[in-house]
């Protein structure tokens, strides 16, 4: 091929070098590119990872911003709603005679005045033996015929019985509620529910401490129908005391006294 004229600083170093057409590439500059590329790829790593944590904390952050606005959506609708109206002399003055007014369901109460004997059965438990024993409730109007006061007495599982409701209807929620206290016990129950005039039927419900299980309290429901001018019947359900599923535990059926 003819000769070849060499530089005089010119050293050929076998196996550190690759010869491509025109190029000479030194293994140490293979290295050098190779660290090079592999610093690259760990910055567009990192970089790629704190992109997708701004995202997320963005994400987050607008997540945050859109909760907090509904919340601050709906504290000002509440507010709007329960924005006070303010009620002059006048108004305050109808609205109270109209709470304080007797009207029908007052005049029903009423028509109950009178003495009742009352045959009672109750049950300790689901599918128990019934005890019956008996007495009498007499019934009254009081305070100007807006509530009924009703005293019980008689005997009632082979012991003396005392007991006193006071009823009322109140004209603000159209429901009637009901206070009760006995010698059985030393707290009040309170009892409210609507009267459903298609069935004559009144249904009270509440709730009462459970002497069986300390802090907890028990559901109750009274239901009472008016079978006719002189026949009443009052049925109890509570929880069963075995299985706490609800269970009548008591019915009273009452005449009225001639």
């Amino acid at each position: 091929m003819g000769n070849v004229v060499r530089h005089p600083n010119f050293q050929v170093r076998p196996f550190t070098c690759y010869h491509f057409g025109r190029f000479f590439v030194n293994f140490s500059t293979l290295k050098y590119l190779n660290q090079k590329i592999a610093i690259m790829k760990q910055k567009i790593l990192v970089a790629c990872c704190a992109l997708l944590v701004f995202a997320a904390c963005n994400s987050d952050k607008k997540t945050e911003e859109k909760t907090a606005s509904d919340a601050a959506t709906t504290e000002v609708q509440d507010k709007k709603e329960e924005a006070w109206v303010p009620v002059d002399s006048a108004t305050m003055m109808k609205n109270m005679m109209e709470y304080g007014t007797p009207g029908p369901m007052h005049e029903m109460l009423a028509s109950w005045n009178c003495t009742w004997t009352g045959e009672t059965t109750m049950w300790e438990s689901e599918g128990a033996a019934p005890q019956k024993s008996s007495g009498t409730a007499v019934n009254t109007m009081i305070m100007g015929g807006k509530y009924q006061s009703s005293k019980h007495s008689g005997n009632m599982m082979g012991m003396p019985f005392e007991g006193m409701s006071i009823m009322g209807f109140d004209n603000a929620t159209k429901q009637f509620t009901s206070t009760w206290v006995d010698t059985w016990s030393t707290g009040i129950m309170t009892m409210s529910g609507p009267w459903d005039a298609s069935s004559k039927t009144l249904t009270l419900t509440g709730k009462t401490p459970d002497i069986n299980r300390p802090g907890k309290e028990c559901s109750f429901r009274e239901v009472f129908k008016v079978v006719d001018d002189n026949s009443q019947v009052m049925e109890m359900y509570g929880p069963d005391p075995k299985t706490g599923k609800e269970y009548k535990m008591m019915e009273i059926k009452m005449t009225r006294k001639k």
